[in-house]
């Protein structure tokens, strides 16, 4: 390739080869809005041709662009001594000692899954797992947060189906433990399923790879797979609404090999061995097109390609198709020269395309050849750092009204109703089916809480979790955003792992609407404070937005994946279960708050009242006690839904040991007030952790034993075996 191809103009849009005209309904079908149309004429001083606007659509989407949340995102608290990189590149990167690093992210996968569960689901595997050792790292968990419609919904099974097998089947043939994650129903997502992928990997601290570009003249090496005309557009369709012709949305879903990606895995992390690698970055969302820009705009370089040498798996491709295909497992990268031949020899070797199909500019210019023709000339800046950025307008959510009046109701009877329902039952019908031992350092298997996972070799692991209640957010954003960071912070701890920083995947409805923006933007404030308070920064995530169908929006879920440090499994980790004769202690202020609890959803079918407050102050004090304290603890877990009697029951479950606890009231036993803990321990353990209560200022009272084969909430009881029935089979027998 020569720079002297670089001198050629575009041709006009008419003479180009298979192009159709530019016109309203074309501009409107890319997702350019009239304005932003008008913006892409000044920019070029003329009208796109049809690559280019398709190229414009791909960068300017809401998927890619985050144009509607910049503003917002610019606000949360990114930065702390553990953090070695931030927002902005293909994962975050936390310090965890000893000269390692983890890497780790979330994305969505949400309008591929829904239209073609399995490979939806399937690929947003593969390309959380493709940003995590793009930066040089060996992933070592995944997890995933999926939200469905109401189970009697014609869609609901189906799509739970075929979402746990694509990530089933990719994970699993790649070779990742599925360590945690969450499932949850609500008729919102009957027309908006959500399929968050969670993907974390170690790294040597001082061998880490980032995607800017540098070097002028440097070549532009694709890598791994052939590129097909599968997930063409899928970065446009994501950041639209879905309506009656979902149907015909298919083919812009990907097709996932997670065969091929393991040998990408492998081949690329052998090369970044060699020093062959300048920079590097993975084809997601718009492919080629995103990859090109971005390594170009981070270097503050321009790009050419040529596509004549893009290895094609089909006949015939367009410039518009190779440009805005989303095949997968591909990679970019820019090449030392000196090392080509050793860098080739590495992908031959792993039988993967490697293929030099471009070089870096010195100007700001993304150029496309295309069979000898310059198909596009466009200003790179202008399609990454430079595209449209929006203040949306907001409207805060109006404070909700106090919850009606609670009845007093059977305890058993509503406990119940919680471990019948699909979305607190076992979900062991869902990580049964992923391999979470693979690699063999999975200490805590799903379903217990947050998992973990050990740094090979060493004392040291790393704690999992995911955790939103997107009811809370609905009803007050900003406390439903701390929540959701709160509750990932307490899992966390509730293992014994110190908390290091969290990810995120905001979900929500059309920001064009000012109440859903509104939710955003409140979310956002609640997230902000709450990672501040619990020294948890934000250090990557993802942004989806118009999750919504006919005009029905799914409720507010902004996913926070965290990770915290167990600096030693001998003395830090808290993993046990509850045994005879073990006291019941509660950490933390209990107030009976009841106000859009999982006790109104199941028993009483209502979604109302306020979010829990939560005390953030409250939280990281009782959260450092019980990491100060947890050689006394055997068993420890969280409070959230479902308040003291579910906690308690899942953790009789887990024992096979039943428990009495002395409370009977409603609001007690459900209230969902934050900042609390349920522990297991010994009669002397509880006094000690009592004493040592009193010296932090923490609230801690014991509320029962657990003894005997039954669960007795107050006066009533009922055999656990009966109640552990009941709650292992119910996912299956009403999701599935």
């Amino acid at each position: 390739m020569t720079q002297d191809s670089v001198t050629q103009d575009p041709l006009p849009q008419d003479a180009l080869p298979q192009d159709p005209e530019i016109t309203d309904e074309i501009i409107a079908a890319h997702g350019i809005s009239r304005d932003e149309y008008a913006n892409i004429l000044r920019i070029l001083n003329r009208a796109p041709n049809f690559t280019e606007l398709g190229i414009f659509s791909a960068m300017w989407n809401e998927h890619c662009s985050y144009k509607s949340s910049k503003k917002w995102l610019r606000t949360l608290p990114t930065e702390g001594p553990q953090v070695i990189c931030g927002p902005g590149e293909n994962a975050g990167i936390v310090d965890i000692g000893d000269g390692q690093a983890l890497v780790f992210k979330m994305e969505s996968h949400n309008h591929p899954s829904y239209i073609e569960p399995y490979q939806g689901a399937a690929t947003g595997v593969g390309g959380i797992l493709r940003d995590v050792f793009t930066m040089g790292a060996r992933p070592i968990a995944a997890m995933n947060s999926l939200s469905f419609g109401a189970v009697d919904h014609p869609k609901t099974k189906r799509l739970v189906h075929g979402v746990v097998e694509g990530v089933g089947g990719y994970g699993n043939c790649f070779g990742v433990p599925n360590v945690g994650g969450e499932v949850r129903f609500h008729p919102a997502y009957n027309g908006n399923c959500l399929v968050n992928a969670f993907a974390a990997g170690l790294a040597e601290t001082d061998s880490i790879f980032y995607s800017a570009a540098s070097g002028v003249g440097m070549p532009v090496v694709y890598l791994g797979a052939k590129t097909g005309r599968d997930g063409v557009g899928g970065a446009t369709m994501a950041s639209a609404e879905f309506d009656d012709t979902i149907e015909e949305k298919r083919p812009t879903v990907q097709v996932g090999d997670p065969f091929t990606e393991k040998r990408l895995m492998e081949a690329t992390l052998e090369l970044m061995q060699t020093g062959a690698v300048i920079s590097i970055q993975d084809m997601g969302a718009a492919g080629l097109t995103c990859s090109a820009v971005e390594m170009g705009d981070k270097g503050r370089l321009g790009i050419q390609l040529d596509l004549d040498r893009v290895p094609q798996r089909e006949d015939h491709m367009t410039a518009y198709e190779m440009m805005l295909s989303e095949s997968q497992e591909r990679m970019l990268m820019v090449l030392e020269p000196s090392k080509e031949a050793e860098a080739r020899a590495v992908f031959e070797k792993w039988d993967l395309d490697f293929a030099i199909v471009g070089e870096t500019l010195p100007e700001d210019r993304f150029v496309i050849m295309h069979q000898g023709i310059c198909m596009a000339d466009l200003p790179l800046r202008a399609l990454s750092g430079e595209a449209p950025e929006y203040d949306r307008p907001w409207e805060q959510t109006a404070p909700a009204d106090p919850v009606e009046e609670v009845a007093q109701v059977d305890p058993i009877d509503a406990l119940k109703a919680l471990i019948g329902s699909p979305n607190y039952a076992s979900k062991h019908w869902v990580y049964e089916q992923y391999d979470h031992q693979v690699m063999a350092d999975t200490v805590r298997a799903p379903g217990l809480g947050a998992g973990v996972v050990r740094v090979h070799g060493t004392m040291k692991a790393i704690a999992f979790t995911s955790d939103v209640t997107p009811r809370y957010v609905k009803a007050n954003p900003v406390e439903g955003g701390k929540q959701a960071v709160a509750e990932a912070y307490r899992n966390l701890t509730a293992v014994g792992a110190t908390p290091l920083a969290t990810t995120d995947n905001l979900n929500f409805g059309n920001p064009e609407k000012p109440e859903i923006m509104g939710q955003f933007v409140g979310a956002i404030k609640g997230i902000g404070q709450a990672v501040a308070a619990l020294d948890m920064p934000i250090v990557s995530g993802n942004v989806s937005l118009y999750n919504e169908t006919d005009g029905e929006g799914i409720l507010p879920t902004p996913t926070i994946g965290a990770v915290g440090l167990i600096a030693d499994l001998e003395t830090d980790l808290i993993a046990g279960t509850a045994r005879e004769g073990h006291v019941a202690l509660l950490v933390g202020e209990t107030k009976g708050h009841l106000g859009q609890s999982a006790l109104l959803a199941e028993v009483f079918n209502r979604e109302d009242g306020d979010a829990p407050r939560v005390d953030l102050a409250a939280e990281k004090l009782a959260g450092d006690y019980i990491r100060a304290t947890r050689a006394y603890i055997k068993a420890c877990t969280d409070l959230s839904d479902g308040g003291l009697a579910l906690a308690a029951f899942e953790m009789a479950d887990a024992a096979g040991v039943g428990v009495q606890i002395d409370a009977g009231d409603t609001a007690t036993l459900f209230g969902e007030d934050q900042a609390r803990y349920l522990i297991a321990c010994n009669f002397d353990e509880a006094e000690a952790l009592m004493v040592e209560a009193g010296r932090w200022g923490v609230p801690v009272e014991t509320v029962g034993r657990f003894t005997g084969d039954s669960v007795k909430l107050g006066t009533a009881e009922a055999p656990l075996s009966e109640l552990s029935e009941i709650y292992r089979t119910s996912f299956e027998a009403k999701a599935t």
